[in-house]
């Protein structure tokens, strides 16, 4: 490693005194180089993280770590500190993400305020290093304590073990200290933005709403009542990403075929405001799904037509009109499905079959790929519905609900660039016969 400050210091001297040392070519350059004076020393400090590596849950909790740094004796002026942190790519269902994207550190010295201490790529995003944090510069001492608090969010958990290095010196160098930092991500229920919802309706009409976790071993919460009168709906669909926080919207056809549209409200006690009268003669349709935030409907021809939502996203003018997206063929499934999270959609033929459609857009609208079949035996469930995530995998994951009540879950995976449901799944409920829609 570097020698210390003490060694710069002896050389300033020299200069100073007129003595032009041997390495600058000065007339000492004949002379005999003298043996280090007493105390002089090439040693570097240490690096002590308190405690071990630092365990990071993702979600809602921020947590912080304490390095304390020891500097060589007679170390003096400026220094900084930068922790290095590995690219950590994760491959899983296709995705790259590095870890830096997805954690907020804040740092302190000394005790002092904290402040934001990014990781920044130097390679300009080109990714090809490790990724820096760059602490507040201070004053050198025996001792330097800094303390590195971490923000985590949900994909933080793909990760395990991570172990970054932290430099100290001028400009962040490591010429005065350098050692190992240590960081072990968990999981943790994510931020209330970050998790979805199941809503089901109960025979009397009452509406219920059970949060996702985010957690793969217990995926959902009790249920919350939201309210009773659904039962005035023969079609209910959500549209767009419905959170724990009160997001997302929703549409429901009446047995007048008058639809209506709920507003998400932003509160989670109360996730919908008074809904607002779409307009009628929706009744012309025998099924409702969604596309994201926008709408799909089957005809009783069995054409399927899209509805945009408006720029604006008025409550009372929710849609623009519609465009025909598939002439025909739709009445061969008995369920279809829009994955909310974004633009696929899946359908389950009466065979039991599940399909998958990719939409993409043309001169003459928006159409449908052609499909690729998921799996057969989904005539196994009564019931099967979309989650936005419930399992955490940032893929969209499905359920289904058996004949004797129980409820299942796939965890969703990512295929042609679609989410669909793999082969296995989980039961995570009993007693779901109650419901008469799961959405």
């Amino acid at each position: 490693m570097a020698r210390t400050r003490r060694v710069a210091v002896a050389i300033v001297a020299a200069l100073a005194a007129g003595i032009a040392p041997a390495a600058l070519g000065g007339a000492a350059a004949v002379a005999a180089t003298p043996s280090p004076t007493a105390g002089e020393t090439t040693e570097t400090g240490t690096v002590v993280q308190e405690g071990g590596p630092l365990v990071v849950p993702s979600g809602e909790e921020v947590v912080t770590t304490r390095v304390t740094v020891t500097l060589p004796e007679g170390a003096s002026g400026p220094v900084e500190a930068r922790l290095l942190l590995p690219i950590t790519w994760d491959f899983v269902n296709g995705d790259t993400y590095p870890l830096s994207w997805d954690i907020t550190p804040s740092c302190s010295v000394d005790g002092g305020p904290f402040r934001p201490c990014p990781l920044e790529d130097p390679a300009g995003g080109l990714n090809r290093g490790p990724h820096v944090a760059t602490m507040p510069v201070t004053e050198a001492a025996p001792t330097i304590t800094y303390d590195i608090r971490i923000e985590a969010g949900r994909d933080a958990r793909r990760w395990k073990d991570v172990t970054g290095t932290l430099d100290v010196g001028a400009g962040g160098a490591p010429d005065l200290a350098s050692g190992p930092v240590g960081f072990r991500f968990a999981h943790n229920t994510p931020s209330a933005d970050l998790r979805t919802t199941v809503l089901a309706r109960d025979r009397a009409g009452v509406l219920w709403q059970y949060e996702g976790t985010g957690l793969p071993d217990k995926p959902l919460k009790a249920r919350e009542r939201i309210g009773g009168g659904w039962n005035a709906y023969t079609a209910i669909t959500g549209l767009g990403e419905r959170t724990a926080a009160g997001e997302g919207d929703l549409v429901a056809r009446d047995k007048a075929g008058v639809l209506w549209f709920y507003e998400g409200s932003g509160n989670p006690d109360a996730p919908f405001k008074p809904r607002v009268r779409v307009g009628g003669g929706w009744n012309v349709y025998t099924a409702l799904t969604t596309r994201g935030r926008h709408l799909l409907a089957r005809d009783k021809d069995g054409t399927l037509w899209y509805y945009r939502r408006t720029p604006a996203g008025s409550p009372s003018v929710p849609f623009q009109g519609r465009e025909e997206m598939a002439d025909g063929g739709w009445n061969a499934y008995s369920s279809i499905l829009g994955r909310g999270l974004g633009a696929d959609v899946v359908a389950r033929d009466k065979a039991g079959v599940l399909w998958s459609f990719t939409d993409y857009h043309q001169s003459n609208g928006l159409k449908f790929a052609a499909r690729q079949r998921v799996g057969g035996g989904w005539n196994t469930y009564d019931r099967i519905a979309v989650a936005r995530d419930l399992s955490g995998s940032r893929v969209a994951d499905y359920l289904g609900r058996d004949k004797n009540g129980y409820l299942w879950l796939y965890e969703g995976i990512r295929r042609g660039g679609n989410d669909v449901p793999p082969p296995s799944r989980r039961q995570i409920g009993h007693g779901w016969g109650i419901y008469d829609t799961i959405l």
